[in-house]
Formats: C-alpha cells, structure tokens, sequence
C-alpha cells in the first residue's frame, strides 16, 4: 500500500543524498516522501521524496528525487508536496535548481508546471544551472484534493 509520509527527514536525507549525487546536501529543511508500504512483513521502501530547504517566507527551494519510473508522480502525492508549501508555509513561489544536462528533471519541472526563470552560468559541476520557479497562483495540482492515502507523521 502506498503511504505520503510527511516530517520524514531522517528517512529521505539518505534517499535524497543518493538519488541527487549530493553528500551532505540535505541536513535542514523539511521531506515529504512516498512510500510503498507492505504490512505484512511491516517494510517500506522509498519510492520518492521532495526536500524543502531555505524558506525564507516568500520562496522556499524544492529538491525531488524518485526512483526510476512514473509510478510514484500520483495525484496525491503531487497534490501533498505543492500543499505544504504554498498552503501550510505560506510561500508564493517555490524555486527548483536544475542542472542544464539533468534532460529528465528539465522535462519534469516543465511537465508539472514549473517554469525557466533563470540560467546561472558556470553554476553546476556540468555547466549552467537552470532555476525554474512555481508561482501558487498557477499551481494546479493544488485544486485535486481527493483520497488521500493515509498520511504518517514524524516529529
């Protein structure tokens, strides 16, 4: 059974650390993550996660990572994590930094609504870094409240 589990650092920062090539990147903030949940043999394994770091009340900066596949991209769980920040902290935009080679995080952030701000030359250990942004107003996965899976909480 799918759960979204929110306050979940602990559990994402290795997931996130390992998935975005990112050794000691992810220390501060908040994780939403997804998880697939077998309560039989009481496991769970991390199908994805998003990071929320350095929420300064107007923005806050979202790292996502996923395991490979479109299975975790589901309604609730985008529904959750654009929720969080733009309902439950307040923010009016949120900012994505996205290396100009990473081609499958470019066409995600596009996908999902985000869009080209910036380019930041010689930002990235492979060149430009990319900052897309997500502004509430035309965030539409805000307006697809349905049933959610059960929601776990942390500290």
């Amino acid at each position: 059974m799918r759960q979204i589990a929110i306050n979940c650092e602990d559990l994402a920062a290795p997931f996130m650390e390992t998935h975005c090539h990112a050794h000691g990147a992810f220390t501060a903030g908040r994780a939403i993550a997804l998880l697939d949940v077998d309560d039989e043999e009481q496991t769970a394994r991390m199908i994805a996660a998003c990071w929320f770091d350095s929420w300064n009340g107007a923005n806050v900066n979202m790292h996502v990572a996923a395991l490979p596949g479109r299975r975790w991209m589901t309604r609730d769980f985008l529904y959750t994590v654009f929720d969080y920040p733009f309902r439950v902290c307040g923010v009016r935009r949120i900012t994505g930094l996205v290396s100009s080679t990473n081609f499958d995080a470019r066409r995600f952030d596009e996908h999902i609504g985000f869009t080209l701000e910036a380019t930041l030359k010689d930002a990235a250990p492979d060149g430009e870094l990319l900052e897309y942004a997500m502004f509430k107003q035309d965030c539409k996965w805000l307006n697809l409240r349905r049933g959610l899976p059960p929601i776990l909480g942390g500290h």
